[in-house]
Parts: structure tokens; sequence; C-alpha cells
């Protein structure tokens, strides 16, 4: 047996043993992908152990997450910091190793995966990052950007509608540099593939401007290293379609029963022996070798990268200097961002934060992002920055098209190539086709940006289907997520410090229609998240309100300021008041005052969960017909007399 054969078998030996020994897992492709990841980390992948995060190394993105066990294993054999004992602790609580991988848990996972798909998506935002590095500062002789993004696939990702948007994207911009590796084995855990899909997938790819390569061997190791060293020369995204076996050399094999399957100790042993190998959980020497040969190679590549940026630092200097500023937040300046759009105080908060933004990008090369089709709506716009594109890699402004799903992902993905500010835009109420990818996105702690405009039952004529009444509470139920949906600049520049200098996830939602100027509005409170707007001694009653509904609640308190002393409250974010300490929020929320009344053009209950028991919650809680935006928002009851009158009643009976 040659030594690529015994490694291979030892690493399915080490797949399947953590597998048993964890009591569950996913057996199948942990065995029938071996030997395409074992040729990629072999003969292809670039990467240091020693320094894992190191600009020009190579990413794998691990699509199909539930082939973990294979992944971890190759790590252990490649010399990651992941032990043959946290092998022995897969799927444990705690572990290293979690059942799906995991950014920040596991050395060497560039982002968590699981949900089927989406790992596409994180892929091509990786390659449009590079892409837009490499254009910016190589120059002949120094190729000093010049990486690959893998990303390994299943039949599974790619009936994903994420995946497949992406995919079509990736291929109009010609992201040369992204590889897939398609474990083609044609099983799901229901059965056979083609009991809910028969497509032609070479010829699906082909049409949407891939380069495809059929490897009909796909347990070959040989195959499966000659077909990547192929796809790197390709001027085209790559597929490599990897004809395999799931769960090959077991009992059950070719079988959906072997996808998630789990073998006993005794079929265990068996599986064992007919790969020559007898200890359990080991590696041997010269297999060891083997794999450390590679390793190496990875760290000389590595230090030549650093000697070859040293020469370009020497023979371009502004260059280098560039580059060594390109993800410096710390040089941004809020300040005059918010100097610089205070002129168009009391416009649309979609275009107050168009010249936001467009400032932001001024100072900061990182930023980048774009809307799905909804750019001349949404305004999330850079001015002056070009479209990224094929012939156009300088381009701040992508285009996604209509594909909310994979935009998100793929800003998370560009976020997560390097420090990039990235960010991704569409209606509010079609921020449900987003909610995985952010999901993934408040997991990882990406500190990337959405803006959501068309924040509430004004969109008017549109009607019910574009009236967002329950995102604002969805977007606030994933953990980790901060929402902002400010009332005016000052407002709305808090929320950007809270993704960029705190490194954090935000979420805003923003007006369609004008708002008028707020006197005493304060960035400060914002950054706390909640602030005292308008308020009086020892307050009978409190009205608190988000965003558009700031100016309503002030209008009521007008209305009700001859029979209650009132204070105003404005609350861009919840999440970032609740994080504020007691006192501060006794002080904005004064205990004098029996009722607290949240104002919302939404449905979202935890206005009561982070206010108290003295609070009530003035929604919208059915769909509004089409009609212009005065119209319905009479109709929903959204002006002072109606809010008045449902605040009078609630103060009788709080008495």
């Amino acid at each position: 047996m040659n030594i690529i054969q015994k490694s291979i078998n030892y690493l399915k030996a080490l797949s399947a043993e953590t597998i048993t020994n964890a009591g569950s897992g996913h057996l199948g492709i942990s065995l029938g992908a071996s030997s395409i990841l074992f040729a990629l980390f072999k003969d292809h992948l670039n990467f240091d152990v020693s320094d894992t995060d190191y600009l020009n190394r190579d990413r794998l993105v691990m699509s199909a997450g539930h082939s973990s066990a294979l992944y971890y294993s190759l790590l252990t054999m490649f010399g990651y910091d992941v032990s043959l004992q946290d092998l022995k602790n897969f799927r444990r609580l705690g572990s290293k190793t979690p059942g799906h991988p995991e950014l920040n848990t596991t050395e060497g996972v560039e982002v968590s995966t699981g949900p089927l798909g989406q790992g596409v998506a994180n892929a091509v935002g990786m390659a449009i990052a590079e892409a837009v590095m490499e254009e910016r500062f190589n120059t002949v002789g120094f190729d000093i950007i010049n990486n690959y993004t893998y990303c390994f696939v299943g039949d599974g990702c790619l009936m994903e509608g994420v995946a497949q948007e992406a995919i079509s994207l990736a291929g109009t911009l010609k992201l040369n540099k992204l590889i897939l590796l398609y474990d083609s084995n044609d099983v799901t855990i229901d059965g056979s593939l083609n009991i809910a899909n028969r497509e032609n997938v070479a010829r699906k790819f082909a049409a949407m401007g891939w380069n495809v390569i059929k490897v009909s061997r796909g347990n070959n190791y040989y195959f499966c290293s000659h077909a990547i060293g192929r796809a790197k020369k390709s001027k085209k995204p790559t597929i490599i379609i990897f004809t395999t076996t799931i769960g090959i050399g077991t009992e059950k094999e070719g079988t959906s029963a072997v996808h998630s399957g789990v073998m006993s100790e005794k079929e265990l042993a068996t599986f064992k022996e007919s790969l020559s190998v007898k200890e359990s959980f080991f590696i041997p020497s010269d297999v060891r070798e083997l794999c450390m040969a590679s390793t190496r190679r990875g760290k000389l590549n590595h230090e030549k990268w650093n000697q070859n940026l040293a020469m370009y630092s020497s023979t371009h200097p502004e260059l280098y200097k560039s580059l060594m500023a390109f993800f410096d937040r710390k040089k941004i300046n809020l300040d005059r961002i918010l100097k610089n759009i205070s002129k168009f105080d009391g416009k649309s908060l979609r275009e107050i934060n168009k010249h936001a933004l467009s400032e932001l990008a001024y100072q900061c090369p990182q930023v980048i992002g774009g809307t799905a089709d909804v750019g001349p709506s949404s305004l999330a716009v850079i001015d002056n920055a070009g479209n990224f594109s094929y012939g156009y890699r300088r381009g701040k402004n992508i285009h996604f098209g209509v594909r909310e799903h994979a935009m998100t992902a793929i800003v998370n993905g560009i976020a997560l190539y390097e420090d990039f500010i990235a960010f991704d835009s569409t209606f509010l109420a079609f921020s449900n086709y987003a909610l995985p990818a952010m999901k993934m996105r408040c997991m990882m702690k990406v500190p990337a940006m959405s803006f959501y405009t068309h924040d509430s039952v004004a969109v008017g004529q549109d009607g019910p289907s574009h009236q967002p009444i329950e995102q604002l509470g969805q977007l606030r139920s994933i953990i980790g997520n901060t929402v902002y949906r400010p009332c005016d600049y000052k407002e709305l520049v808090a929320g950007y410090a809270n993704c960029i200098k705190n490194y954090l996830p935000t979420t805003f939602a923003l007006s369609r229609q004008a708002v008028s100027h707020i006197d005493g509005t304060s960035y400060e409170g914002a950054l706390m998240g909640g602030y005292l707007l308008d308020g009086v001694q020892k307050p009978d009653l409190i009205l608190v309100a988000s965003g558009s509904e700031v100016e309503l609640a002030l209008n009521v308190k007008k209305e009700l300021k001859k029979k209650y002393h009132v204070s105003v409250v404005s609350m861009p974010s919840l999440e970032v008041f609740e994080k504020q300490t007691t006192a501060y929020k006794n002080k904005v929320l004064s205990k004098d005052a029996k009722l607290i009344v949240c104002i919302e053009a939404s449905n979202d209950y935890k206005w009561l969960k982070v206010l108290g028991e003295r609070a009530v919650l003035y929604g919208v809680f059915d769909y509004a017909g089409s009609g212009t935006p005065e119209e319905v928002i009479e109709s929903v009851g959204f002006t002072p007399k109606a809010v008045a009158k449902f605040v009078d009643a609630q103060m009788k009976t709080h008495k």
C-alpha cells in the first residue's frame, strides 16, 4: 500500500471513530469525500498553522458543514490546534469540535456553517473581497494578494436557493479565484437524489458562466488533485463535480442509510480492518510526516510572501502604506460624518443614510456593499464610487440582483475575508428573505450593516405585502443583533458607531418618508440606546417611540399636556438600552410615571420586556389596505388624536 492510500485510510478511520465515539454525526460524506479534501490539503491549500489568519492564505468554506468529522480529522492530521483528544470530544458541550464548524471555536474554520448552501454565498463574498484587494494592491512582479477561495458542497447545498442565487452572481462577476468542490454522491437523507432533483448540474453551471470540470472517479486522490490543479488556471469560477460513493467501504455504502449513520463498535472494527488500520485514534509517523510536508510548504509560502511584502514596501511605498492602512477603523471620524450630514436634517432617513454612507466610504477604502435591486429606492448607494463588476474591481457598489438571502450571506463573506466594512440593503418587508443569513451573521459577530428602508405602513399604495409590521420583532429576536430605528441623522450615526467602533452586527430600519427636524435629539443619548428627549419632573406618563413615531409621540404630548405631566423618550435601539445600568434606565424611565406607552408601527412585544410591567404597546396588529401614506397611517390610528385617546383610556385604568 502506498503512503497516499495509507494516509487516506487513516483519515477515514479517524473520521469514523470520531463519529462512533460521539454516537452521532454524518458518516456518509466523511468517508465519501475523504479523497477530495485530502488532495486539497496535501497538494493545493495554502495555509500556515502557525499564523492561521495571515492575509494571503487560501480560504476553505465547508458549506456542507455536516462533514465536520472529516474536516476536524484533516485539521488534526495537518497540524492545526485540533488534537486527537479534541476528536474524542466531538459534539460534546464546550469542545473545540462542535457538530458543525464554528468560527472562533476551532482553529482553521473560516466561517460558521451548517445551514446548507449559505457557505456558497459566504465563499462568493470572500472571492469578491479577494478580487477587490488584488486589483488595488497587486503590481507587476508583486502578487501581494493571490489566494483562492475553496468551497466544499454537497447535493443538498446546490438544491438550496441561496446557493443558486450566489452561483449566478459569481458567474456574472467572473470570480476566477473561486472553486467549488462538489461531492456528487446522488444521495440525500430521504433517498436517491433523483426523487427531488434531476437537473444537469454541469450544463446549468456552464449556462451561468462557470468553468466545469468532471471527475468520474471522485474517490481517487490522484484524479481529485489533478482536477483542482486545472481549476486554479481557469479564467472563470470553477465547479469540480466529483462523482463519489457515499459511505464508501461500509455495508451501507451508496445508500441514504449511511448519510447520518453511526457504526457500532463491531462494525467500526470490521471497517478499520478493511483499511488495514489497527490502532484507535492514531496517526502513524509516516502519515504524519507526509501531512507535515504540506504544512511546512504552507509555512514556507508564508515566509516567501513576507519577504515579497518587504520588497514591495521598498519598491512601492505608497501602495504598501495604503495596504497597511486599508483596514484601519481607528481613523474613522464619526464627528465629521455628523457634521457633513446635518444639512440633510428633515429629509427621509434613507436619503440621510445615503449621504452618511458616502461620507463613510470617502474616509474608508474598505467600505463595500449594495442592494437587492432596490438602489434607487433604498438609496444605499455610495456616490461617485462605481459599480463592482468583472471589468471594474474597484467599484464599491455591488448589484446583488433580487437575491436578498444570498446578498446577506455574501456580505458576511466579504466582512469575514478581512476587516471590510460591508453592507446590504432592501425594503424592511423583505428582510424575511435574509433572516437565515442574519442569524449566522450574529452568531459569528460579523460587524456588517443592513439598511432596511420603507420601515412603516407609510409605504402606502404598495399595500399589505410591503407593510413591515412583524419584521422589527423578527430582527430584534435574533440573538446578538442590534437594531437601530433612528428618528434623525444623530441617531443614525450612533448606529454606525455601534457597528464600526464596537464591531457588532447592526441592522437599520429607515424611513421612506421625510421626518421633521426634532429639537433635543442626542447622538450621545442614542449611543445608550434610548434617552430622555422631552422630560418633565415627576411625570405621570412616559411616551417612548422609535423612528418616525418620535415626532408622533411629541405631538401626542401636546394633546395630553393639559391633563398629564408627560415625558417623551426616544429609543432607537432596544438592544443597546437593555444593556445599560439600572441607574441609567431609571433616569430615563422615571419611577414616578404610572404608565409607559410604547408607540411604534410594529407588533413587537419586546418593548414590554425591556420597559417593564408599567408598559403597554400602541402598535399595528393587522395589515392595512393600499392607499396614500396619509390614508393608511390614519386607518391604523397613528395620528396624535387617536393615540392620545388610547393613552387617556389607559391612564384611567392605571390610576
